[in-house]
């Protein structure tokens, strides 16, 4: 009877009701051990959607994936916005710095396709022009070509 659970889970805010609750209640787990573990792995999120894969043997163990929550919902985070512009050329929702920007894309760097920094800041630049947040006052697609100019290189270099 093992198996596997995938869910949603408001970061380190994880607890035995829906989505959890339901999906681990006909399995031999202890419910309560895979929420506390849960929110012990996703406490750096907080509140923040995670992606949790729970794997479960007939014994009652269990084993615990936590994923990276998508790009959008660490941009919102990082910025403190809920909803992205209905219009993101024209109407700007937040601003980030190049900063927050390195940070976002080294939190998703292992699920993004780039291969250094530099590029999954750029891939993170995508996201923030469809959602209509600006980064150092610069509309995103001017800040994607001014990266490409290497006008960042000192500061995303890698570490």
């Amino acid at each position: 009877m093992a198996g596997t659970i995938e869910v949603l889970v408001p970061g380190g805010q994880a607890d035995p009701g829906p989505p959890l609750g339901p999906e681990l209640g006909p399995t031999p787990v202890d419910v309560q051990a895979v929420v506390q573990e849960i929110n012990d792995q996703t406490e750096a999120f907080d509140g923040t959607e995670v992606p949790i894969t729970v794997e479960y043997e007939d014994d009652g163990s269990f084993e615990i994936d936590v994923g990276v929550p998508p790009t959008a919902e660490l941009i919102k985070d990082e910025a403190g916005f809920e909803t992205g512009s209905g219009e993101p050329q024209d109407d700007f929702v937040a601003d980030l710095s190049i900063d927050q920007v390195k940070q976002i894309a080294e939190q998703k760097k292992p699920d993004l396709l780039a291969y250094d920094t530099k590029n999954a800041a750029k891939e993170v630049v995508g996201t923030c022009a469809s959602l209509g947040v600006t980064i150092e006052g610069e509309d995103a697609r001017e800040f994607k070509q001014m990266v490409d100019d290497g006008e960042f290189d000192d500061t995303l270099a890698e570490a």
